[in-house]
C-alpha cells in the first residue's frame, strides 16, 4: 500500500491490517502510551474544504506518532492546482516531507497527486469518496457490534461521497449496506455495480427509508447539502424532508439498532435532537476513532 486514496482500490487484508493496527494504537493510547514510528517525520496537510474532525485528528494523530504536520489553506498557496500545476506541486512537497494529506473537491486532484508524489498520499475527503471516515465508521461498528461480517447498515439520505465509501467497505468486509434515497439522489449506478461485484448483494438502493431500517443493525445519515451545494440548500431540504432520522424511523428498526452520523449534524433536519442524544447514538464514538483509524493509516504509509 503505498497511497490511501479509495476503499474501492484496496484489498481485503489491507483494511483488515488497517482495522487491526487502530485497535492496537487505541489499546495504547487508552493506556495512556503511543508510538513514536514517526519521529522526525512530516504530513503537510492541504485543505481546499474546512474541517473540525479532519484537521485535528490528522494533527493529533502525527503529534502522537512522533512526527509534525502543517497546515496549508487554499490562500496560503494561491489554492491547489490554481497558482501552479497539481504535478509540479506534488513533486516539491515530495522533496520536503514524508507524506501528503489532501482533503479536496475534486477527486482527480487526488489521483493527481498521487500520481507525481514520491511520499503517500492520503485522501482527507474529495466529492466522490470519504475513506478514513469509512473505516473509522468500521472500527466503530466492531467495537459496538461486536462483529463487522454480516452487519446491516441503513443508510438513510444523499447518495455521496459517505454512502459510497461505506458500499466499498461492506463490499470488501462482508456487510450489507441498503442506502434510502429520494428520487434523483440515489448512489450511483456504477458505484453499486462495483461493489457488488465485489460481494454480490452487498449494496442496495431504495426510496423508502422504513424498508431500509427494517433489520437494521446501523442506521447511518449525513448532511443534506454538502459543502459546493450551499445554492441547492432549500431544495434539497424540501426533496429530502420525509429522509430525516427521528424517533418514528428508529421505531421501524431494531431496539439495538446503533445512530451514526458522520457530523457536522443539522439538528432538526438530516436527524433530530431527540435521536442525536438517545442512548443508542453513537456518533461521538465514530467521531473520536477518526483519530485512531488516521493514527494506524499514518504509521503503515509513512512508517
Amino acid at each position: 500500500m503505498k497511497h490511501f486514496l479509495s476503499i474501492s482500490k484496496c484489498s481485503t487484508d489491507q483494511l483488515n491490517e488497517l482495522l487491526e493496527i487502530s485497535t492496537q494504537l487505541k489499546g495504547l493510547y487508552k493506556a495512556g502510551g503511543n508510538d513514536p514510528c514517526l519521529a522526525n517525520k512530516t504530513l503537510v496537510m492541504l485543505f481546499e474544504k474546512p474541517s473540525l474532525r479532519t484537521r485535528i485528528s490528522f494533527q493529533v494523530a502525527m503529534t502522537d506518532l512522533g512526527g509534525n504536520a502543517i497546515y496549508i489553506k487554499p490562500e496560503d498557496i494561491g489554492g491547489i492546482g490554481k497558482r501552479e500545476p497539481v504535478k509540479d506541486m506534488a513533486r516539491v512537497m515530495s522533496r520536503y516531507v514524508k507524506g501528503i494529506m489532501a482533503r479536496t473537491f475534486e477527486h482527480s486532484t487526488i489521483i493527481e497527486l498521487a500520481e507525481y508524489a514520491t511520499v503517500p498520499v492520503i485522501n482527507a475527503l474529495t466529492d466522490w469518496s470519504h475513506p478514513c471516515q469509512a473505516m473509522a465508521d468500521v472500527l466503530t461498528i466492531a467495537e459496538h457490534c461486536g462483529r463487522i461480517e454480516g452487519v446491516k447498515i441503513a443508510y438513510v439520505g444523499d447518495g455521496n461521497n459517505v454512502a459510497r465509501s461505506l458500499g466499498f467497505a461492506c463490499a470488501k468486509l462482508g456487510m450489507k449496506l441498503v442506502v434510502a434515497s429520494p428520487a434523483g439522489y440515489e448512489l450511483d449506478a456504477k458505484t453499486i455495480e462495483r461493489a457488488n461485484e465485489v460481494s454480490a448483494e452487498s449494496v442496495e438502493q431504495t426510496n423508502d427509508p422504513v424498508a431500509a431500517v427494517c433489520g437494521a443493525d446501523i442506521i447511518y445519515t449525513d448532511t443534506w447539502v454538502s459543502m459546493g451545494q450551499e445554492d441547492e440548500k432549500q431544495k434539497r431540504r424540501q426533496d429530502f424532508a420525509d429522509f430525516q432520522v427521528n424517533a418514528e424511523l428508529v421505531k421501524s428498526a431494531p431496539a439495538s439498532a446503533k445512530i451514526m452520523h458522520c457530523l457536522p449534524a443539522y439538528r432538526g433536519f438530516e436527524i433530530t435532537d431527540e435521536v442525536t442524544e438517545s442512548p443508542n447514538s453513537i456518533m461521538f464514538d465514530q467521531a473520536e476513532n477518526r483519530l485512531h483509524f488516521q493514527r494506524a493509516l499514518l504509521k503503515k504509509l509513512m512508517s
